[in-house]
């Protein structure tokens, strides 16, 4: 057991949210019960999770997107009103952090997915150094699809690019897209990210550096249980990760 306030501490000294210009509040979002026993972690604050979390008698909720985005027009309506009612109702904590949890050069998202696949970062590019590059001798595209699918357990996207032999990587889990051309700068042979949008099958033709998307949920899934066991340990909790399946 710990208390709210330790857990919160424990996980800004890992994840240092200061650091970040971000899309929304990193930390806690929702106040639950002061005592904390057991966590649970997921990528989304979604219904499904914390329903799910309530099942698990969960006093906190470790997510990668949590409820608050800039942008919302702040009204408790509808989706916000059901998932703060839930947590509001069970006394659960939930802890949110976006682009620290991205970003950590060990537990994160893009150092999480790195380790699994067996790529060794040697390098940062992007905005706020998001992206990861490893160097990996010579591989090809079609034994990175492979790894990718076995470990995502889904099916990637595929713009080919000039079919070149790829000796550099780059990578930036979720709706990275936007990073490509900083990836082709950074010289990477493949970019993988989680989605795809129009204009990035035009740069991989173009520029002959092929594009992957995983998927942003199945990309985004391991930071949170990176930093979950680690906080787990260091605080005595028992800690668990709930996948919510999504085809995004």
């Amino acid at each position: 057991m710990t208390d709210r306030a330790a857990l919160e501490l424990r996980l800004n000294q890992l994840l240092e949210p200061g650091r970040f210009k971000d899309y929304g509040p990193n930390g806690l979002q929702v106040e639950g019960r002061a005592e904390v026993g057991h966590l649970v972690c997921g990528v989304t604050a979604s219904l499904a999770l914390i329903d799910a979390a309530i099942a698990a008698r969960a006093d906190a909720i470790l997510v990668h997107h949590g409820l608050f985005w800039r942008g919302q027009d702040g009204r408790v309506t509808g989706w916000m009103k059901q998932r703060l009612a839930r947590l509001i109702q069970h006394d659960i904590n939930l802890f949110a952090y976006h682009l620290p949890l991205d970003a950590h050069p060990l537990l994160g998202n893009n150092a999480q997915l790195g380790a699994r696949l067996g790529w060794a970062a040697d390098g940062r590019f992007g905005d706020q150094d998001l992206g990861f590059t490893a160097a990996v001798g010579v591989t090809t595209l079609d034994s990175v699809a492979a790894q990718l699918r076995e470990l995502t357990g889904r099916d990637v996207t595929i713009v080919p690019g000039d079919g070149r032999p790829l000796r550099r990587l780059a990578w930036c889990s979720g709706g990275a897209q936007g990073y490509f051309e900083q990836a082709i700068a950074a010289g990477a042979d493949v970019f993988i990210t989680g989605e795809i949008s129009e204009p990035q099958a035009h740069y991989a033709r173009e520029t002959g550096v092929a594009f992957v998307a995983a998927g942003h949920h199945a990309t985004e899934r391991y930071g949170v249980q990176g930093v979950g066991a680690q906080v787990a340990q260091d605080l005595g909790l028992s800690w668990q990760f709930i996948d919510v399946d999504n085809p995004a």
